[in-house]
């Protein structure tokens, strides 16, 4: 398979502490790859190196060819590589917009002026308004984040990860903490902003998983399990032990 993202055996140790022991997987272009794996396999730890929040120990990141491994988050980002966190990471005090407008005036490379209000520059509102859409918060654009519902929050870590226009997504727990109808809302928003993007997801929840992913990795004790088709992971009777039991 042709590899927009490589991950080539990443290891990753904190003082002495392993934590991964030689990652490698491959996501094709336009590829939904999900990371899944028991708490303490060590999968916000590989998120955080490929976005460039930590630095491998050793080992290579690779973004549509290119080695990336020693290139700082902002960089990666500016690449067309955009994240999110597990814990949800808004500004809590600003609007909706305001949120989601920070990251689109960072793509297109606008510096706040004293002067001009940010707003003023139409190509900006009307973007940001645009992934507001895209997510389902149009109706709440103009609201403090810190009014809206957890799983409105979400969807606007979400938007904010799309404001700059990102080749490659990367979701981290998207759906943590949702009763099952927020999940289901969330599973068919990101299946629709993801669409003809590629996407990197870990997640616990497998009716995610299996709804989105075309090819899952099982991380596992710092290492990579098995990497398969969603079919295959299901009746894979070394992830059955190792985390999806025999359900």
């Amino acid at each position: 398979m042709n590899g927009y993202l490589q991950v080539q055996s990443i290891h990753k140790d904190f003082s002495g502490l392993k934590v991964l022991t030689g990652i490698d997987f491959t996501v094709g272009e336009k590829q939904r790859h999900a990371v899944i794996g028991p708490n303490g396999a060590g999968k916000t730890t590989l998120f955080n190196i490929i976005s460039g929040r930590f630095k491998a120990s050793s080992g290579a990141i690779l973004f549509k060819g290119r080695d990336i491994s020693g290139q700082p988050a902002h960089v990666r980002n500016r690449q067309g590589l955009s994240r999110s966190f597990q814990i949800t990471n808004v500004f809590q005090e600003l609007t909706v917009f305001d949120n989601i407008r920070s990251g689109v005036r960072s793509r297109a490379g606008l510096r706040y002026s004293f002067f001009r209000k940010p707003d003023n520059h139409h190509l900006i509102k009307e973007r940001t308004e645009a992934i507001a859409d895209e997510v389902g918060l149009k109706e709440v654009l103009h609201m403090p984040v810190s009014a809206l519902s957890y799983g409105q929050q979400r969807a606007l870590e979400i938007a904010i990860t799309l404001s700059t226009e990102p080749e490659l997504i990367l979701l981290d727990e998207p759906t943590a903490g949702m009763t099952r109808e927020e999940t289901a809302q969330a599973i068919r928003m990101i299946d629709r902003v993801t669409a003809g993007r590629t996407l990197v997801i870990i997640e616990h929840d497998m009716d995610v998983v299996f709804s989105l992913a075309d090819t899952i990795s099982v991380l596992h004790y710092g290492k990579i399990l098995v990497s398969d088709t969603p079919d295959k992971i299901r009746t894979d009777q070394r992830v059955k032990d190792a985390y999806l039991g025999e359900e």
